[in-house]
């Protein structure tokens, strides 16, 4: 059996794109926190980044790597709708959209 690790039982809600916040994300995901990242219908825009391979890319796996993923529209509000309903049930929410 695994040893527990420090995050253990902390969930965070990952409501970034790109790299810098993924990558904090990952750490968190890395020390055991389960991380859940909301993607836009078309993914996050890292996917198809240089190198891709159909919606997969080295660096979209390189900072996503230990977290659950799940597509929600934002711009509707069954998306949102959604997302507050993600957000009250985590301990932590990390997001890095402009405003």
């Amino acid at each position: 059996m695994p040893s527990p690790q420090s995050l253990d039982g902390l969930r965070v809600l990952d409501v970034t794109q790109v790299m810098a916040g993924p990558f904090c994300g990952m750490m968190l995901a890395d020390l055991g926190a389960d991380v859940i990242k909301i993607e836009p219908p078309g993914g996050d825009s890292t996917r198809q980044m240089l190198g891709a391979t159909g919606s997969e890319s080295a660096a979209f796996n390189s900072v996503n790597r230990g977290k659950r993923s799940v597509v929600l529209n934002l711009k509707a509000a069954g998306g949102r709708d959604a997302l507050t309903r993600q957000a009250r049930s985590c301990d932590i929410v990390i997001e890095n959209y402009r405003p």
